[in-house]
Order: structure tokens, then sequence, then C-alpha cells
């Protein structure tokens, strides 16, 4: 099975742009988020009842990206992920209010019974830049933001105790903060990780 690497992050951090400079200089398979094709997010930013149906919706095709990508004879690169999706996102819908105690158990049934059949990834790459330069980049991003730049030391809180919760081997964080145009320094660090260099 080819390893799956999984780019995640607070909304802002550099998460597409690293994916799509990786992909510039090696083969893999890829996976984006897809905000604008999600039926529920829009909803969900006009009235808070549809926050349940959009974080299912979120985790089933997180899973089915995932399970896409696994069916393919190279390495893959996904964007956010199902993981993030839950331990991030859920739990920031939860931590808001816009989730119920009972929404937040199913969706957390729905993640265990997924990951329980589909393997989680090789490795996470967890991005960190500092707050301003998010705040910057979410200002200047033409389409919908679930998480406001105020979110995002919540955000990053909920995916470090995800992220201390499994196999340190697996996580390679990086802080994107001074990083250049074209992510020359943490590509070379993921593919290091990635063929056991580190």
């Amino acid at each position: 099975m080819k390893p799956l690497i999984v780019i995640i992050g607070a909304s802002g951090v550099g998460k597409t742009t690293l994916m799509q400079a990786l992909c510039k200089k090696y083969d893999f398979a890829v996976a984006y988020e897809t905000h604008d094709e999600r039926p529920f997010q829009k909803l969900f930013k006009q009235d808070i009842k549809y926050a349940l149906a959009n974080q299912l919706d979120y985790l089933i095709h997180k899973a089915e990206q995932e399970k896409e990508l696994r069916q393919l004879d190279k390495p893959a690169v996904m964007d956010g992920g199902l993981d993030l999706d839950f331990h991030g996102f859920t739990r920031l819908f939860h931590a808001h209010a816009w989730l119920s105690d009972l929404d937040f158990d199913l969706c957390r049934r729905l993640y265990n019974l997924i990951r329980s059949t589909l393997p989680p990834p090789e490795l996470i790459v967890m991005l960190h830049a500092e707050e301003k330069i998010i705040r910057q980049r979410l200002a200047t991003r033409n389409r919908i933001n679930i998480a406001s730049s105020k979110d995002a030391d919540l955000l990053e809180k909920f995916i470090s105790q995800w992220l201390e919760s499994i196999n340190q081997e697996k996580v390679l964080r990086i802080d994107v903060s001074n990083e250049s145009i074209d992510y020359t320094q943490s590509i070379s660090k993921i593919m290091e990780k990635l063929n056991g260099k580190s």
C-alpha cells in the first residue's frame, strides 16, 4: 500500500499551497478540500441548524477521498483530511455550541466507524504560522471560511491534543511563517521524513 500524507493545520496556514508546490516536484495523487462543492456549507453559514449535516457531509466526503486515494498505485497527499475534520473542526463546532452533545457523539461514532475500516495516514504534516499571517490570508480569500482567524488558537489546541495521542513517528511539525513561496524547506522535510531519513 502506497503512503498517504495529510497536510493539516488551521484555516489559512497554507495547506493547499504546500500541496500544490509538493505536487509540482513529485508525482502524488491528490485530494483537495472542495469547500464550494459541499452542499451544506453555505446553508450552515446562513443558519446553524445545518451544522450537523455539514459535519456529517464532510466526514463522509473525506472518507470517500481517502478510500479513492488508497486504491491508486502511487503515494497520495491530502489537503486537511478525515482526522482534521473530526478532531479539529467537529470539536470546534461543539465548542461553539453549533453541535449539541448528542450531535457531537453522532459525529464521533461515525468517525470511529470510518477510521476502523480505513487505515490512518502514514504521515501527518502539521503546519503552523504566525497569527498575523493566518489573519491576512483569511482576509484575502474569496471563499467561505468555517473557522475565522479568531478560531485559529482553539483549532490548533484541538489538533495538538489529537496529535499527542498518536505515534509521534507519523507526525511532522513545520513552522511555515518564514517559508519561501515554493515551500522548498517544507518539501525537503516531508520527503526526508517519508523516506525515513530523519
